[in-house]
C-alpha cells in the first residue's frame, strides 16, 4: 500500500507532511507527498470561500481528497474549519506538538512602547491585555518572511506558534514562551489533523496506528467549542483542552481586538462535547456573543 499525502507547498507544511510520512514508514506503510497550492497561498480573498479565512488554506487539498487524487490530507489542525466536509473525517491526530505561542524578540530586551507583529486578532487582543503599553501591528507572510521582517527591524517582536518553530528546526535566540495565562492558543494549535475519505477503509486502517487518543479528544473539544461559537482563526477566540483519564479540561477565551473586553472560562467535564458545551455556555453568559458580533460587524 502506498498512500498519497496531500499537503501545502510551504516549508512548514512539507515538514509536517514529512513527519506524517515518517510515522507511516515506521508503521510499515509506504507513502509519497503530493504538494499543492491553496487559495490562501495564492493570496485569495477570504470572502471567496464558504469557510472564510480557515478554508483558504485547505480548499485545494480537500478537493483533491474528495476527487480521489490523494488518500490523506495533512493539515495544521488550526487551519481546519470547525465543521467536517461531507464524506470526510479526521482519521488520526498524532501526538500533539507544543500548543503554545512564543514571543520572539529582536534583541534581549523589549523597548518601552515597542511594536509586536501579528496578523491574528486572537493574539493581538491577548497581547494588549497581557502587556499594557505595547503596540501591535499587522504582519503577514510565512514564518521565514516574518522572521526576516523582525531582523530588519520592521517590528520589535513577533508572536509565532511554538510547534511551527520546532518543526522547522528554528531555535530563536531571544524567544520567550507565553503562558496559558498570557495567551490562550488557537483551537487545534500544535496538532496535525490527518483527513481521509469516510468510505476509504484501507486508508482508515493504515492511519489507525498514528492516532493519539488524548490529542484527538482535545482537538474534538476545541473544534466543538469553535463550532458552537461560529468562530475560527479570523476571530479572537482561544481554546486549549487537556485530557485526563476521566475528564476533559478546557480553557477558552473570547476577547475584543483592542483587548478591552474579554470572556474567559476554565471548565471540566467527562467528555469533549460536555466540556465544549459547558465552556460555550459560560462564555456566552460573560458576553462572548456580543464581542464576536461586534468583531464580525467591523470585519
Amino acid at each position: 500500500m502506498n498512500l498519497r499525502i496531500g499537503t501545502r507547498r510551504s516549508r512548514l507544511a512539507i515538514a509536517q507532511a514529512e513527519e506524517v510520512r515518517a510515522l507511516l514508514t515506521a508503521a510499515g506503510v509506504g507513502s509519497e507527498l503530493v504538494p499543492m497550492s491553496t487559495a490562501g497561498d495564492e493570496g485569495s480573498d477570504p470572502t471567496d470561500t464558504p469557510a472564510g479565512l480557515k478554508g483558504l488554506f485547505v480548499d485545494t487539498i480537500i478537493e483533491a481528497l474528495e476527487e480521489g487524487e490523494v488518500d490523506v490530507a495533512v493539515h495544521s489542525a488550526k487551519d481546519l474549519p470547525a465543521e467536517d466536509d461531507v464524506g470526510l473525517v479526521i482519521a488520526a491526530v498524532p501526538v500533539r506538538g507544543d500548543p503554545f505561542d512564543v514571543l520572539l524578540l529582536r534583541s534581549e530586551s523589549f523597548p518601552d512602547g515597542g511594536v509586536i507583529g501579528t496578523s491574528s486578532l486572537r493574539r493581538k487582543a491577548q497581547l494588549l491585555r497581557s502587556f499594557p503599553g505595547v503596540h501591535v501591528e499587522d504582519i503577514r507572510g510565512n514564518v521565514d518572511t516574518r522572521l526576516r521582517k523582525l531582523g530588519e527591524g520592521v517590528v520589535d517582536a513577533l508572536v509565532l506558534a511554538a510547534a511551527g518553530l520546532a518543526r522547522l528546526g528554528i531555535e530563536p535566540e531571544h524567544g520567550r514562551a507565553l503562558s496559558l495565562d498570557q495567551m490562550v492558543p488557537a483551537p487545534g494549535q500544535g496538532a496535525l489533523a490527518l483527513q481521509a475519505r469516510q468510505d476509504d477503509d484501507d486508508t482508515l486502517r493504515a492511519l489507525t496506528g498514528l492516532d493519539h487518543v488524548p490529542s484527538h479528544v482535545a482537538l474534538e473539544a476545541e473544534r466543538s467549542l469553535m463550532w458552537r461559537l461560529g468562530g475560527g482563526c479570523s476571530l479572537p477566540l482561544g481554546a486549549y483542552a487537556e485530557v485526563e483519564p476521566d475528564r476533559v479540561l478546557i480553557t477558552a477565551l473570547v476577547a475584543s481586538p483592542d483587548g478591552s473586553r474579554a470572556a474567559r472560562v476554565d471548565v471540566e467535564s467527562d467528555s469533549a462535547e460536555g466540556a465544549a458545551s459547558a465552556a460555550t455556555k459560560e462564555l456566552l453568559a460573560q458576553g462572548a456573543e456580543e464581542i464576536l458580533a461586534e468583531v464580525t460587524e467591523h470585519a
